[in-house]
């Protein structure tokens, strides 16, 4: 019988880096609102990510899954690319 995991935390984010053997670097962006001001601010971090099949390059978007403890810093891995970047 399968079990049912919880619900996962997805995020959408741009490949920085990919120098790394199945390892990609991601700027995820997001837009929170200020507690006081109640402005919008763009806040941005940077996560690492599996990819186990070493396909994605630099300027993709890729969308990423939580998963379990990889490594000391990747807590993510790649689900899908959405749209390749422009290669120089």
């Amino acid at each position: 019988m399968k079990t049912k995991r919880g619900n996962r935390k997805k995020l959408r984010g741009v490949v920085l880096k990919n120098k790394m053997s199945k390892t990609i670097v991601v700027e995820v962006k997001e837009h929170k609102k200020h507690s006081f001001f109640e402005k919008r601010v763009l806040q941005r971090s940077v996560v690492y990510a599996h990819d186990e099949e070493n396909k994605c390059l630099i300027g993709d978007k890729v969308l990423l899954m939580e998963t379990r403890p990889l490594s000391k810093l990747k807590r993510w891995r790649v689900v899908k690319i959405l749209r390749e970047g422009e290669q120089l």
